[in-house]
């Protein structure tokens, strides 16, 4: 593929180079409002996990957007964090976020499931100390638990399992699932009361929302059998019978099953959660990849609508090799009260380019995604341009990162060669409006600018 040097806006470039330091909050209060403000200034902020180089890169929020002059990236050899940067660790493999400790900041979540310790199954997730200098108290380290094969920090997720207001942190590994109770990162260790996971299953992601229950959280793991089928379930409970009410929602050749991509986000306004899962290898009725929404309701699923770029109101074509559905986030654009969706399709040729990706916003109308608009490096006023196998779209996320209401879009680009670099990964930032996404002040980073570069650092495989 050429090489070149990404683009940044002026706006972005302005910023930088007026010198901006990491911004210092104010006190905190006693519980933040964002579970993802590191610093308690009252913005969202963007982290961006790269697991092939180890490091996940914190981006705070502003009024303004992102800047890489408004930053910190984070590894197991940053002072105070648990462990040492071994090759194949996969630290930032997951990344969430929580106040974990209960000091009114949002506190790092890193999973790293190729982490070797002695005696222990592989895989650990680590805790990094939000702050009003983040990341700079140190952290706690969890090893994975003894009954798994390992890969423990595959996924994890911040959230309320008994529904007492106080959330807990909830971890897969490669074939278990897992949650802590107890005081924060100090809790204890729990796994399935029910073990409803097929034999040889590998577990590759986790989402959590409220699917059934408008005051009960429910989890939807997805993978792999171990025939090599698909295999996507849902649970929902509470501390003590998890895996009770376990069911398959789908599995082996079905194509909505997912074992790529899955996100929840309430598309239709009723209040319940609504899952969205992505399939870049099938797709019902292409060959490209699709997404799945399954609407979320009082005690049971809707029936699976299905989306492809053959779809009435889908751009672009629906072609094999796209992967369309291979990263999927959901998130209000618009500021209508609906999630949209974003959808990365890293194998979309763009003007004759193979390989160089797309990420397709699709808005909702009531629930329905009839209608979108596909972004890429060929789309104006999007830093870079289109290259083989730059994979634009391997990694999407859409949060408000300026608080203005709408969520802005984070897009990941593995394959993006800096210089003579190859797969150094790139990560772009387009703002949302009440019309949905605008190019205008745009910013793009890669992992050069961040300490995280090198052939095949593969910056922002994660996006959090």
């Amino acid at each position: 593929m050429r090489v070149r040097n990404l683009a940044v806006t002026a706006t972005v470039a302005a910023l930088a180079a007026a010198g901006l330091t990491l911004p210092l909050a104010g006190t905190a209060s006693a519980a933040p409002a964002l579970k993802d403000d590191f610093n308690g200034d009252g913005y969202r902020d963007l982290a961006i996990g790269s697991p092939d180089s180890n490091s996940v890169t914190v981006t705070f929020g502003s009024a303004s957007g992102v800047s890489e002059g408004r930053s910190v990236t984070v590894s197991q050899d940053t002072p105070g964090v648990p462990g040492v940067t071994e090759p194949g660790d996969e630290f930032g493999e997951s990344v969430t976020s929580g106040d974990v400790n209960g000091d009114g900041f949002a506190d790092l979540i890193v999973g790293a499931p190729g982490e070797q310790v002695t005696g222990k199954p592989s895989g650990s997730v680590t805790v990094v100390h939000g702050g009003r200098t983040p990341f700079t108290s140190g952290g706690r380290a969890l090893n994975s638990p003894a009954d798994t094969t390992g890969r423990f920090g595959e996924a994890a997720v911040w959230t309320d399992l008994d529904y007492d207001g106080s959330p807990q942190l909830a971890v897969i590994s490669g074939d278990n699932w897992y949650y802590y109770t107890g005081a924060g990162e100090n809790g204890h260790v729990h796994g399935l009361e029910v073990d409803f996971l097929p034999e040889g299953v590998r577990l590759d992601g986790m989402v959590a929302g409220n699917f059934k229950y408008k005051d009960g959280v429910g989890f939807v793991l997805y993978g792999e059998r171990a025939d090599g089928g698909a295999w996507t379930a849902h649970m929902n409970g509470g501390v003590g019978d998890y895996g009770y009410r376990a069911e398959v929602l789908a599995e082996g050749g079905d194509p909505t099953a997912t074992r790529d991509a899955a996100t929840a986000g309430d598309v239709d306004g009723d209040g319940y959660d609504d899952l969205i899962t992505g399939n870049a290898r099938d797709a019902a009725g292409g060959s490209g990849g699709s997404v799945t929404v399954r609407r979320g309701g009082d005690g049971k699923f809707g029936t699976p609508v299905t989306y492809h770029q053959g779809s009435a109101g889908v751009p672009g074509a629906d072609e094999a090799g796209d992967g369309f559905g291979a990263a999927v986030s959901a998130g209000d654009v618009t500021g209508d009260g609906l999630a949209d969706l974003a959808v990365g399709a890293p194998g979309e040729t763009v003007d004759g380019v193979a390989e160089s990706g797309s990420v397709t916003l699709l808005t909702s109308e009531r629930g329905a995604f009839t209608a979108g608009r596909a972004w890429h490096q060929e789309t104006a006023g999007v830093p870079g341009i289109a290259e083989d196998g730059d994979g634009f779209g391997t990694s999407v996320r859409l949060k408000d990162i300026n608080k203005n209401g709408k969520a802005d879009l984070a897009a990941g680009a593995l394959g993006e060669d800096i210089g003579t670099t190859r797969d150094v990964g790139a990560v772009w930032v387009l703002r949302g409006t009440s019309t949905g996404l605008t190019a205008s002040y745009a910013a793009s980073f890669n992992g050069t600018d961040f300490g995280a570069g090198g052939a095949g650092a593969g910056f922002g495989r994660t996006l959090r």
